[in-house]
């Protein structure tokens, strides 16, 4: 069994010293702008510390013509909601040293979320920050795909994965695209 406290604690020092000294970026695999399509909803994040950051992924989705949404987070036990993002609104701070917008009323319905995460597989599942956030989204959202977003040094032998997680339908890491 993945004790995943420590797992989690590993994976950030791994992930921290692998930014500090190879300096990555992600670049948009083939088979992910061919999911992009125009009106399409699409969830990414701001990255926080050496998370990877997905910039590259949310500018190739609005050239194609998809909408753009982030994560409102208020606390560990509130689901997390999908607010409308322009690369030009201001984000203010949430919890966890979070960059989020602002909350409004619109809230929108993901399509395809790319998802942070501390750890992945070759199954592609995931070990996320704790708090189930986008557990429970996926959950929420069944039909969106879900395109987990890291470093290549993130990837673990084997992770047993617990009855409320969802695997994801792809990675991309600066490396590579990882699907079945």
């Amino acid at each position: 069994m993945t004790d995943k406290k420590q797992l989690r604690g590993d994976m950030r020092r791994i992930r921290d010293a692998f930014v500090v000294r190879a300096r990555p970026t992600i670049s948009v695999p083939a088979p992910l702008r061919a999911l992009f399509a125009p009106d399409m909803i699409v969830v990414a994040y701001v990255a926080v510390g050496s998370e990877a950051d997905p910039g590259p992924l949310i500018a190739a989705a609005r050239a194609a013509g998809c909408r753009i949404a982030l994560p409102h987070v208020v606390d560990r036990a509130t689901p997390l909601v999908f607010v409308p993002w322009n690369e030009d609104d201001a984000l203010v701070d949430g919890p966890y040293r979070l960059r989020q917008p602002a909350l409004g009323n619109e809230r929108l319905a993901p399509d395809l979320v790319l998802t942070p995460l501390v750890a992945f597989d070759r199954a592609l599942n995931r070990v996320g920050q704790g708090a189930g956030h986008y557990d429970r989204a996926f959950a929420d959202y069944p039909n969106a795909t879900r395109i987990g977003v890291a470093w290549s040094v993130q990837e673990v032998a084997d992770i047993e994965p617990d009855a409320w997680d969802a695997p994801l339908h792809a990675i991309v890491t600066e490396q590579e695209w990882i699907t079945r």
